[in-house]
């Protein structure tokens, strides 16, 4: 993922930019804290932080605000944003679309969804190639108390 291949001798170092880019910019759409990490040759560490009262209480505009900085919006949220929805079932349907965003604002699986995927597409994109780009899937540990630290 970062430094040198030790067979084509290509420097990969710039790649640590993009994750700490990706993390940080993942952090303002998610109710998640980084409180810290290690970017590695091969992998990285986060110590993260799930705020799930914060999302809980967020408006649903604040949600669709949030979401709206990674994903583009279906028309339905857009209407309702603009106060353009004409019929109950409507309004009930976009509330939700609004509530699932809710849910993934403070996902640990949506957020590294995110964040490998971005990381992949980028790394696939330079290396000209297509598929797997990480050798599976993220493993996670709750840390309870400061001693887990």
């Amino acid at each position: 993922m970062c430094g040198t291949d030790p067979i084509t001798k290509q420097n990969y170092e710039h790649r640590r930019a993009w994750v700490k880019r990706t993390m940080m910019a993942l952090t303002q759409l998610y109710c998640i804290n980084i409180c810290a990490y290690a970017i590695m040759s091969n992998h990285y560490h986060l110590v993260l932080h799930i705020n799930r009262d914060k999302a809980l209480n967020l408006s649903s505009h604040e949600v669709v605000e949030r979401w709206q900085r990674g994903h583009k919006l279906p028309n339905i949220v857009t209407r309702w944003l603009e106060g353009q929805l004409t019929s109950k079932a409507e309004r009930e349907e976009c509330l939700a679309i609004i509530e699932s965003w809710r849910e993934r604002l403070w996902s640990l699986s949506w957020f590294m969804k995110e964040l490998n995927f971005e990381i992949a597409c980028q790394a696939n994109k330079e290396d000209q190639c297509k598929g797997h780009f990480w050798e599976s899937r993220f493993k996670s540990q709750a840390l309870l108390d400061e001693q887990a630290l």
